[in-house]
């Protein structure tokens, strides 16, 4: 390998994770403006990018169980950001969907960052955009199997 590509390779390995670390400062601080925590920052970012779900796909888009989503939605709920709305010819489903008032709140937080998004992205061609995307779910994918594999392993033995 080059000198040149080492030295490219590095840089953007700093600036993927200098990213990532910004998207974590900015889902922590809007969970903080929202009272709520990591997971409930989870299942909201599901509802608002997939849309009315069940509870069962919910669970299954964030990796949760059950009995913690149940606990994640009852505080969402009381908090006004989600309903449950129950299957109307299976009572043992229950639909989760955002409430307007969480898509204003998640406007008044997220939207000034996606208007200034807007103009950046006018700068690439299609070309370009369809590269960033690639690469991105490509990462994306690494990351969750990744995460999985780690999840797998599980502690380290404590040497004591």
């Amino acid at each position: 390998m080059s000198a040149d590509r080492s030295e490219i390779l590095g840089e953007l390995s700093v600036a993927v994770r200098r990213s990532q670390r910004a998207s974590e400062a900015v889902d922590a601080a809007a969970q903080t403006a929202l009272g709520i925590n990591r997971s409930d920052g989870r299942c909201l970012d599901a509802l608002e990018q997939h849309g009315r779900m069940t509870e069962g796909e919910l669970a299954r888009a964030t990796e949760m169980s059950t009995g913690g989503l149940t606990a994640v939605l009852d505080r969402l709920e009381s908090e006004g950001y989600v309903r449950r709305t129950p299957d109307a010819h299976d009572r043992r489903i229950a639909f989760v969907d955002l409430t307007d008032r969480a898509r204003e709140l998640s406007w008044e937080l997220f939207g000034p960052l996606a208007q200034e998004t807007g103009p950046l992205l006018e700068r690439y061609t299609d070309e370009q955009l369809r590269l960033l995307t690639e690469f991105h779910v490509i990462v994306a994918e690494m990351q969750e199997r990744h995460a999985q594999q780690l999840r797998d392993r599980g502690r380290p033995a404590d040497p004591r």
